[in-house]
C-alpha cells in the first residue's frame, strides 16, 4: 500500500477497534518538534525549559498557568496557552476524530486555524487510508491547505498557496523571470494521468497543481469522493456526492458552504437576495449531496438534495472549512463523539 501525507504523523498514532486514532507520546513529541513550536534563540529560560520537558521527557505532563505566565514574550505566552489547551483537548477525547467533532460543533472559535488544519489532515489521512487515486488525494488537500486560484489559457488551476508564495518571492528576486514568465503557477507541474504515480513520493511537498476542470473532471469527482469518505468516517453516515453544473432547485431544502465565502454567498441566495455578478463568479464548484438512508435526515429535508458550494475569496484563494461538512448537515441526531 502506498503511503502519503507522512507529515501528518498518522504513523505515530495508535488505533482503537473501530479504527479511530488514539494519541501517543510519540505523536505529541512530534507535535512539539514542529517548526512553529520551536522556541527562537532569544526565548527566555521559562519557555526553553517547558519546551524541553514536554519534548524530551513527558509530553502529557500538566502545565500550570504560572509556567506560561513566567515567559517574557507575550506572543510566546499566547502561543503556549493555545498549544496546551489544544493538547489537553486531544488527551481528554477518546480519539482524534472525537476531538475534531467537538471542535467542529462549537469549540473551534478558540482554536487557531493552524491546529484545526493539522488535525483535519491526520483525521482525513485515516479516513482515506488505502486510497490509491492521486486525484482524490490531491483534491483532498483542499481540506487543510489554502489554495490559490488561477485561470490560465482557459484552464482553472488550483495550486498550494504557500508553494506559490515561495515561487513569487523567487520571482521578485529575479526581475527578468518576472518579465518573461507567465503566472507563477506555470512553474509547477500539473497533476495528469501521465505523472499521477509520482504524487505519492511528493505528497508532502504540496507542489502539484490541480486542474479543476468541469463537472466531469477527475479533480471534482476526486473532491466529491474525499468529502463522502470524510462524512462516512466522522459521522458513520453514507452519502453520495456528485459535482453539478448549476443548482436546479428554486426552493432549496438545505445548503452547506464549504468555506466562509461560499457560506456568505449561499446565505444571500437562501434569503432571496440578488447576487452581484462578481460574487457569482467567485463560485468555483457546486455539488449535490444525498443520503443513503433518509431516516437519518431531518423530516423537513427528507429526500431533497443538499447543495454544497465552494467559492474563492476576492483575492482568489480557497480556504475550505471541512468542519462545515460535519456540523452543517441536516442530520436528525448528531453522531456521538466516539
Amino acid at each position: 500500500m502506498k503511503d502519503f501525507w507522512v507529515s501528518s504523523g498518522h504513523h505515530l498514532l495508535d488505533r482503537d477497534e473501530a479504527g479511530r486514532l488514539i494519541v501517543t507520546d510519540a505523536f505529541l513529541k512530534a507535535y512539539f518538534a514542529r517548526p512553529e513550536l520551536l522556541p527562537p534563540e532569544e526565548a527566555c529560560e521559562a519557555e526553553l525549559r517547558l519546551h524541553h520537558e514536554l519534548l524530551m521527557h513527558d509530553p502529557r505532563r500538566p502545565v500550570g498557568p504560572d509556567e506560561i505566565a513566567a515567559m517574557d514574550d507575550p506572543d510566546a505566552r499566547e502561543n503556549w496557552e493555545f498549544m496546551v489547551a489544544f493538547r489537553d483537548r486531544l488527551l481528554a477525547a477518546p480519539s482524534l476524530e472525537a476531538a475534531y467533532l467537538e471542535l467542529a460543533r462549537g469549540s473551534a472559535a478558540n482554536t487557531p486555524p493552524l491546529f484545526m488544519n493539522q488535525l483535519a489532515q491526520v483525521v482525513l489521512r485515516n479516513a482515506l487510508d488505502g486510497e490509491d487515486d492521486p486525484f482524490v488525494l490531491r483534491a483532498a488537500e483542499l481540506f487543510y491547505r489554502t489554495q490559490r486560484v488561477t485561470f490560465h489559457e482557459g484552464a482553472l488551476l488550483l495550486a498550494d498557496a504557500e508553494t506559490i508564495e515561495v515561487h513569487e518571492q523567487n520571482r521578485h528576486a529575479s526581475p527578468l523571470l518576472t518579465m518573461l514568465g507567465g503566472p507563477a503557477v506555470t512553474e509547477l507541474e500539473i497533476l495528469e494521468e501521465k505523472n499521477a504515480g509520482s504524487y505519492f513520493g511528493r505528497s508532502d511537498a504540496f507542489d502539484m497543481v490541480l486542474g479543476f476542470g468541469g463537472v466531469d473532471s477527475t479533480a471534482r469527482r476526486g473532491l466529491a469522493t474525499a468529502m463522502a469518505a470524510w462524512i462516512r468516517h466522522l459521522l458513520a453516515v453514507d452519502v453520495t456526492i456528485e459535482p453539478v453544473e448549476r443548482i436546479e432547485d428554486d426552493d432549496w431544502a438545505w445548503f452547506v458552504g464549504l468555506d466562509a465565502e461560499a457560506t456568505r454567498i449561499g446565505n444571500a441566495l437562501w434569503t432571496g437576495k440578488e447576487l452581484d455578478p462578481e460574487a457569482a463568479e467567485r463560485i468555483i464548484a457546486l455539488f449535490r449531496l444525498g443520503f443513503s438512508d433518509i431516516g437519518e435526515v431531518r423530516p423537513e429535508v427528507g429526500a431533497r438534495p443538499i447543495w454544497l458550494i465552494l467559492a474563492e475569496t476576492p483575492d482568489r484563494t480557497i480556504r475550505m472549512k471541512p468542519q462545515n461538512l460535519v456540523a452543517g448537515l441536516p442530520l436528525r441526531a448528531a453522531a456521538p463523539a466516539s
